[in-house]
């Protein structure tokens, strides 16, 4: 049994609207990062005494490190509070990817803070490096909020321990996504001891003031975006399970009610995280896109069962409270900034693929999808897909294994053929990692220009042979 599910007349509305690209805001933000850093090392410069020996360069240093790390944890925090301008016009993925990488230079920045400062407090003391354990101990016990750092530093060693990719594969995502929540509790217990004990916020109080106004701004911001505004729109739109149905083998479609659906303000191509309120699943909360267009009552998500959470799914029974979050996500028509588009896909990353190609705005032609899986049967949503290129005048192919296991050519050169003038084309692509990141070289060598729209979930592998739809 499959499901059938259009967006209806404003679904086929939104094919017609004019194409009316908006510009990702992150260079400018990205601006706005590095001149906060350039301001924290103007206020290190203009705090800093003349520096006269070995030991006042240690300190510096210290000084400086921590400052930056300070800084830095505030941004880490507000890379996760699920802010629209950054999730909807920047991208979850490349937020994410600012958030991981962020957390690295601040974890690094910590450690030579805490190695700096107390092998100069060790210097100080008359003492050798070796007596830098003992040191730190005592000033641990001694100086105001040391102790709330040192277990703050701990968390953030754990946190950035268990965010190694090995590491991270290894952990059911349930407990790596709840011990990633202890950063709020790290940045917290760190706070503190930077006002008390910070050189820099005791002989300048216009720094002290803005250090508060940075960290009460951000923490304002997840306040307000990570629990009221989940808590709002709960409320309102009281969300429950309709129906759950198979698409194909291991991959089930949740069909979710609720009222005025239609001004959740979601998008296609766009995500929420679900939480479904069913005995083993309530403390679990996951990310699902979309697969087909939002509609006044209903939404839908189609997921395959790659793991205990995704797999339960089929379980769940008519009825069953459902908590979203969202959405978020930029991939969506407002991303498109040329006539024609090529939408990929990788297995599931079927979902918000399925949604675009219903409703992007073009004329026959424009539109033409690409859909990667292991097998015929795999190729979940299939008649919807063929259906909706039907009506559109899109042509759609499929990737799947040769009979005998041989895995497709999707290559620079086999898309060129396919798809002549694809280096005129708009590209969004869904699939897992190493499936997305062998299809954007394949696109790079073919003359895709840079700025086309991707999304890299994290799905599991699939593999697949080129061939035309044969409904076409």
């Amino acid at each position: 049994m499959t499901t059938t599910l259009a967006g209806g007349r404003a679904a086929r509305r939104q094919t017609t609207r004019r194409v009316r690209p908006r510009r990702s805001p992150a260079a400018l933000l990205l601006l706005a990062v590095w001149a906060g850093a350039a301001a924290v090392l103007w206020l290190w410069w203009h705090t800093t005494p003349a520096i006269a020996d070995d030991t006042g360069r240690i300190l510096g240093a210290g000084r400086i490190t921590g400052l930056l790390a300070g800084y830095l944890m505030a941004l880490v925090v507000l890379q996760m509070a699920r802010v629209p301008a950054l999730e909807r016009r920047v991208g979850s993925d490349r937020v994410a990817r600012w958030h991981a990488m962020t957390g690295r230079y601040t974890l690094s920045l910590v450690a030579a803070h805490v190695v700096l400062t107390m092998w100069g407090y060790t210097r100080q003391a008359g003492e050798s490096l070796g007596d830098i354990v003992r040191q730190t101990a005592d000033s641990v016990g001694r100086l105001p909020d040391l102790g709330k750092a040192a277990t703050g530093t701990g968390l953030f060693v754990v946190i950035g321990l268990t965010s190694i990719g090995p590491v991270r594969r290894r952990l059911p995502y349930d407990a790596w996504y709840h011990l990633h929540l202890l950063t709020y509790a790290a940045v917290y217990l760190t706070f503190w001891h930077q006002i008390s004990t910070g050189n820099d916020f005791a002989v300048e109080p216009a720094a002290r003031t803005f250090w508060y106004g940075l960290y009460g701004t951000v923490t304002a911001l997840v306040v307000w975006y990570r629990v009221l505004t989940p808590v709002r729109l709960n409320l309102r739109h009281r969300l429950r399970v309709t129906a759950v149905v198979e698409e194909a083998p291991g991959i089930v479609s949740v069909l979710i009610g609720g009222r005025r659906l239609h001004r959740m303000g979601a998008e296609a191509g766009q995500f929420f995280r679900w939480r479904f309120l069913a005995p083993g699943l309530r403390l679990s909360s996951h990310p699902y896109s979309l697969s087909a267009p939002p509609r006044p009552d209903t939404l839908r998500i189609t997921v395959k069962a790659n793991g205990d959470h995704s797999a339960r799914l089929r379980e769940l029974t008519p009825g069953t409270r459902v908590w979203a979050e969202g959405p978020y996500g930029a991939l969506t028509a407002r991303r498109r900034s040329r006539g024609k588009v090529l939408l990929v896909a990788g297995g599931v990353g079927i979902t918000p693929m399925r949604a675009l190609f219903e409703t992007l705005p073009g004329a026959a032609g424009d539109l033409t999808l690409l859909y990667r899986a292991g097998t015929t049967r795999d190729l979940a949503l299939w008649d919807e897909l063929a259906a909706i290129a039907r009506e559109r005048g899109a042509r759609l192919m499929y990737a799947v294994n040769s009979p005998d296991g041989e895995r497709p050519d999707i290559s620079a050169q086999s898309l060129r053929r396919k798809i002549p003038d694809l280096d005129r084309h708009d590209v969004f692509l869904c699939g897992p990692p190493g499936f997305a990141r062998s299809v954007y070289e394949a696109l790079r060598e073919a003359g895709v220009d840079r700025g086309w729209s991707q999304s890299m979930s994290e799905l599991p592998s699939t593999s697949g042979r080129v061939g035309s739809s044969p409904s076409l």
